[in-house]
């Protein structure tokens, strides 16, 4: 049985402002289409053999986004919450723990990220299948992509002996190398980057783990046996997973060990760490732009420019990054677009939520956005989805007015239930028990206006909820104050 083991953590600063610690770039539909990375890896597995049930790896602030995106793709696999990001080598732990407990000790795993973009889907499949071919004596594989230029932001392998078709012993771990190094790599052949994919047995990795990393292997296994379930997450316990070493799969393994192999992987794979890397698989124009969105280019050469809103039009520029979104706009020389995370760190540095909050903000039951602010007041855009419920709750300093402009609500306010429906309204005061439902079929929408001495989000007391949320649930967004339910 091969279980996908889909690695939904990061953050991505580097394709900010899209890309934002609220909302990464596994969740965005960074590529063109309507369909996030992480459904994008989701659909590549279709074509798999034997597969079982997807195991999903990320952060309580992103479980039901994760949950949401998984089960639009029909996956109905376990997500497996880390209380704190410590890389790799012990998120994998975790899964291996997990796969195995419920497929036996003769389960593989296929260790993928859910940030990167492979175009041939075929060419995908068929590498796994070489991959699985040649670890079944006990092998871990990593898939090797083929260099077309000498790129210093990859480690690299250097392969050795053949072992079966597509697939090389590994001689050697590069670390990323200098520009120099980089292009006699190229030239000299036999080096390939790293992709960060993985196929081996969850019995295979757990025993190398325990050989040569002992004290992650420990901290991971008592974080899982003190693990917690709640709908379809599994919390790994916090004490013990915050205490393990961040370590990643090759230093505390792969680099470790002579029963490492590399599967060649020839399918215009690529990380997007980068907006050029974004503009590469999307594709460019025959002069050398690509765009996403409502974009007007006029004698411009080599750009990336993406609107998720306003028109965005450019006349005379050359080589620039233009990224529009609801609350920042992006213009950086493609030269330096490495330097775009130390700009976002310098943001987050100056207390500037935009850096690492989206305007919008998701929750399981939908979304908010904040469409005007002020002393006392704020107005925000709730959506619904059909059969989502609010929690049950309450506000010490603030009350509220809901105007329904699309859909059916189902409201609760002390005592008493309504439905409203279109240009219909209701007026929540402050201090009422109160609760919102889309009991229809069709999204529901509404303006809310907030009016009050405070409009934080910590002024909201749950009373009942049917996604487990806490009694008072801190935002993990940053996102502007008002509706969190």
């Amino acid at each position: 049985m091969l279980i996908p083991v889909l690695l939904a953590g990061g953050t991505g600063t580097r394709l900010w402002p899209a890309s934002r610690q609220s909302r990464p770039k596994q969740f965005l539909p960074l590529t063109g289409g309507d369909k996030s990375l992480l459904s994008q890896t989701l659909d590549r597995l279709r074509a798999l053999d034997d597969m079982g049930d997807a195991l999903a790896i990320g952060s309580e602030a992103h479980r039901f986004v994760i949950a949401e995106q998984m089960h639009a793709a029909g996956h109905k696999g376990r997500i497996i919450l880390e209380p704190a990001p410590r890389n790799t080598a012990a998120a994998v732990a975790a899964a291996a723990l997990e796969a195995r407990a419920q497929y036996g000790n003769d389960v593989e795993l296929l260790v993928l990220p859910t940030d990167h973009a492979v175009a041939d889907a075929q060419a995908f499949v068929d590498t796994v299948a070489c991959a699985r071919a040649a670890t079944g004596e006990g092998r871990l594989a990593l898939f090797g992509v083929k260099p077309d230029r000498p790129e210093t932001g990859y480690g690299y392998i250097r392969i050795g002996a053949r072992v079966t078709d597509g697939v090389h012993a590994v001689d050697a771990f590069v670390e990323k190398p200098d520009a120099e190094t980089a292009a006699e790599f190229l030239t000299a052949g036999g080096h390939y980057w790293n992709s960060g994919m993985f196929l081996f047995g969850a019995n295979d990795y757990l025993d190398l783990l325990a050989e040569h990393a002992r004290d992650i292997f420990d901290g991971v296994v008592a974080a899982y046996e003190r693990a917690t379930t709640d709908i379809d997450f599994l919390r790994l316990d916090a004490p013990s997973f915050e205490a393990v070493r961040a370590d990643s799969i090759d230093y505390a393994v792969m680099e470790k060990t002579d029963r490492a192999v590399m599967a060649e992987l020839d399918a215009a794979w690529s990380d997007l760490g980068s907006w050029s890397a974004v503009a590469k698989a999307h594709g460019v124009d025959p002069r050398g732009n690509s765009t996403i969105g409502d974009v007007w280019l006029e004698d411009a050469d080599d750009c990336v420019v993406r609107s998720e809103g306003r028109l965005v039009a450019a006349l005379g520029t050359r080589d620039q990054i233009i990224v529009e979104t609801a609350d920042a706009v992006l213009v950086a020389d493609r030269s330096r677009e490495q330097d775009i995370k130390k700009l976002v760190n310098n943001l987050d540095a100056a207390g500037r939520s935009e850096a690492t909050a989206h305007r919008k903000a998701y929750r399981p039951w939908g979304s908010y956005q904040q469409i005007a602010a002020g002393p006392r007041f704020q107005v925000k855009h709730i959506r619904v989805t059909p059969g989502g419920r609010l929690s049950l709750q309450s506000h010490h300093h603030r009350a509220e007015h809901w105007i329904v402009v699309r859909g059916t609500a189902k409201v609760t306010c002390d005592e008493r239930e309504m439905l409203l429906t279109e240009n219909q309204s209701t007026y929540i005061p402050l201090g009422a028990v109160h609760r919102l439902e889309n009991p229809g079929k069709v999204e529901l929408d509404l303006i809310e206006v907030q009016s009050g001495s405070y409009l934080g989000e910590d002024d909201i007391v749950r009373y009942d909820d049917v996604y487990g949320r806490p009694e008072l649930e801190e935002h993990d967004t940053g996102a502007a104050p008002g509706t969190s339910a």
